[in-house]
């Protein structure tokens, strides 16, 4: 049996991921630990980009919150449209610094979080502007960016996530890196895979 071609195996990496957005949230919530303390969707986010690459993560990031909620109900309606702002970055930035730049995993960790809840609180400001949210921008950030709520789903994926990505490249379990499909352009591909 010959191994999939470069484009199947990178639609399967993101069909993985997403399958995992839906699946993980639903566990937690299963056992009555809330999405917005334990941050369950990022998990695989952050997987897709630090094992597959930013374009995988960007992806992912983007579909998940949509599919999440269309399946399940989850997360609140008003939250996905500033999921799908902040986890795309989360696994751009991270699939970006570690696998083009070659940063430290924690570091890189800690940049995409950062980012990614700026870009939340700025999607936060603009949709406040057309209707009326639970909570505004202000109020988000001066709560440290839902710092404070979220930091037990900040040591969980500080821990899990390198823990992960260090024993399935220890033990080669998937290929990195391969490259996404004959159908992007030398430049394209350079800066996704």
């Amino acid at each position: 049996m010959s191994p999939l071609p470069s484009q199947a195996r990178f639609i399967t990496h993101i069909a993985l991921y997403l399958a995992l957005a839906v699946i993980i949230p639903i566990g937690f919530h299963a056992f009555g630990l809330g999405g917005r303390i334990f941050l369950p969707m990022h998990i695989p986010v952050l997987l897709a980009g630090f094992l597959v690459g930013p374009l995988c993560g960007l992806i992912v990031g983007l579909l998940a919150p949509g599919l999440s909620f269309l399946l399940t109900g989850m997360p609140p309606t008003y939250a996905v449209p500033l999921m799908s702002l902040e986890l795309p970055i989360y696994g751009l930035i991270a699939g970006l610094f570690y696998k083009r730049l070659k940063m430290n995993i924690y570091i890189v960790l800690i940049i995409s979080m950062i980012l990614g809840r700026l870009v939340f609180a700025l999607g936060l400001l603009v949709l406040g502007l057309f209707i009326k949210l639970p909570y505004t921008a202000a109020a988000f950030l001066s709560a440290g960016g839902a710092v404070i709520t979220g930091l037990p789903g900040i040591a969980v994926q500080l821990v899990l996530i390198p823990f992960i990505v260090a024993s399935l490249r220890r033990y080669q379990k998937i290929r990195l890196p391969f490259k996404i499909a004959s159908f992007m352009s030398p430049i394209t591909e350079r800066f996704f895979v």
